[in-house]
């Protein structure tokens, strides 16, 4: 799809079959329905979603309720994603949301009043890494090798540890690093710093060698 214009005839189909009187580039707005008395519908039509077309669809707020940002479906591995996001962010500031495929306009979403219910167990798990995380690592934003989680900054200790005295049990890496989930760190190894040394032993690898460098500064 090359032109916005290719756009206006499904969304337009769509509208004329709920009973509305439908026309284009009325004013500043891309597409304008009205059904009797009701207050006008306003469509913003556009090959593609960005932060121009929210602020344009957040200005028709001011003239109606009933505001739509309408686009081409998108297609490919991150499509679900992107449909989810963009209906979620659309539900937040009150404006609807109409994909088209070919000559198929479906609405994703109605304008309305976003009420979300908060999620207890998300803000627990927020205020868990918060607690876990030690410093403010994350100060100047992510750092060239990426961001400083409270996982990655026991995983360093686990690691220093080892740098230290060398092969180790969990248990005593534990003790010494502060990090009572020590043996499952050095287990599940996701960045793998760790390989066994025998039975409940674990010893630091040369890419453990090069995270500690890497990561020097993750606790200041």
């Amino acid at each position: 799809m090359e032109r916005e214009s290719a756009l206006y005839a499904p969304v337009k189909a769509l509208l004329v079959r709920q009973g509305y009187d439908v026309k284009g580039e009325v004013g500043a707005a891309d597409l304008v329905a009205v059904r009797g008395d009701e207050p006008p519908v306003i469509v913003e039509l556009k090959l593609r979603l960005s932060l121009a077309l929210f602020h344009q669809a957040v200005a028709r707020l001011r003239v109606t309720d009933h505001v739509y940002i309408a686009v081409p479906r998108p297609q490919g591995r991150s499509a679900r994603q992107v449909l989810r996001d963009t209906r979620g962010l659309c539900r937040r500031l009150g404006v609807g949301f109409i994909t088209v495929r070919g000559a198929v306009a479906e609405v994703l979403c109605d304008p309305g009043p976003y009420a979300p219910r908060k999620s207890k167990t998300a803000q627990a798990r927020l205020l868990r890494e918060f607690q876990r995380m030690r410093g403010d690592p994350n100060e100047g934003g992510a750092t060239r090798h990426g961001i400083v989680t409270g996982y990655r900054q026991e995983a360093l200790r686990c690691a220093r540890v080892l740098a230290e005295v060398g092969p180790s049990r969990g248990r005593d890496v534990a003790g010494a690093a502060g990090v009572k989930t020590a043996t499952r760190i050095m287990y599940d190894n996701h960045y793998g710093w760790f390989e066994r040394a025998g039975k409940g032993v674990y010893a630091l690898t040369p890419a453990g060698q090069r995270g500690l460098a890497d990561w020097a500064h993750s606790e200041e």
